[in-house]
């Protein structure tokens, strides 16, 4: 007979493919990081072959980890769900939940429909913040999960979508061709916005920040009206909306890294369903893993 995959073998599986180090995963799953190596030994040895090789410090996947990887999210998130519909005892209680602005206008309405159907007693408080601020309320207990972009953090971070980040402006407008390019960026801690200056610098273009806003609508507005140029995610695109490429002299931008935060104080039933539903929403690294 065929022996069985372990499910707790696969999240942890999940957990290093996601973090690339055996540490960090070891944080996500609440184990030590013997237990996390004993795992992987034996997920290795009913497997019979690697699934991780030594890159310098990190884990890298091999050809048969990066096989397994979409199976084991499948494997995982029906697992859940087949528990959440069988469960006689029905999850009560509140879970606290911090989205950046412009996930939560897109997406956020899928992930809470799909949560409230599967848990109705719950309350789901959603704080929608940059995520640099969302670190800071997981780090005082005051969210139990967030979801974060490109946040350079010593915290584990679940990583578990990715997106081009591209140049954007008015459909209407001709403002990219302004002398001395006008932008609309987040704050200077935003990541996004370090990047767009740095290629601008690197290409010796002209500019100036002419909005700066943590809230993605202004930033949208400033660019739809044709006051300004902005980088935003490839899903964060709005009608009217022009995408700028190397043809109109514009750098490439780096990957936009998504990813979810959990609260390392405090851990409960709730937050880990609310997790699951969270990638279950926004998960595309097995599709871009795919076409890579």
């Amino acid at each position: 007979m065929t022996a069985l995959l372990d499910i707790d073998q696969l999240r942890t599986f999940i957990a290093i493919a996601e973090t690339g180090s055996f540490t960090k995963a070891a944080e996500v799953v609440n184990k030590t990081q013997s237990a996390v190596s004993m795992q992987m030994k034996r997920l290795e040895e009913r497997l019979e072959r690697p699934v991780f090789a030594r890159d310098g410090r990190a884990s890298k996947l091999t050809e048969d980890g990066a096989r397994l990887l979409d199976y084991a999210r499948r494997i995982v998130k029906l697992n859940v769900e087949t528990i959440a519909a069988f469960s006689d005892a029905e999850l009560s209680g509140r879970v606290r939940l911090g989205v950046p602005d412009d996930y939560a206008d897109r997406y956020l309405p899928e992930i809470m429909a799909r949560f409230s159907r599967f848990y109705p007693g719950v309350e789901l408080t959603v704080i929608c913040e940059p995520s640099i601020d969302l670190l800071e309320r997981i780090d005082g207990n005051e969210i139990d999960l967030a979801i974060v972009t490109n946040c350079e953090t010593k915290r584990a971070v679940e990583t578990f979508r990715r997106e081009r980040l591209l140049w954007v402006t008015s459909g209407r407008h001709s403002t990219h061709l302004e002398e001395r390019l006008p932008l609309a960026l987040g704050r200077p801690s935003c990541s996004w916005r370090r990047a767009a200056i740095e290629r601008l610098d690197s290409i010796g273009r002209p500019h100036r920040v002419l909005y700066s806003s943590s809230n993605a609508g202004a930033v949208a507005a400033a660019v739809l009206s044709g006051l300004a140029v902005s980088v935003l995610a490839e899903s964060g695109l709005r009608p009217g909306m022009r995408v700028l490429t190397s043809a109109d002299g514009f750098p490439e931008l780096p990957a936009c890294r998504v990813g979810l935060v959990r609260n390392a104080h405090e851990t409960s039933a709730l937050a880990d369903a609310l997790a699951e539903h969270v990638i279950s929403s926004l998960d595309n690294l097995s599709e871009a893993q795919a076409a890579e």
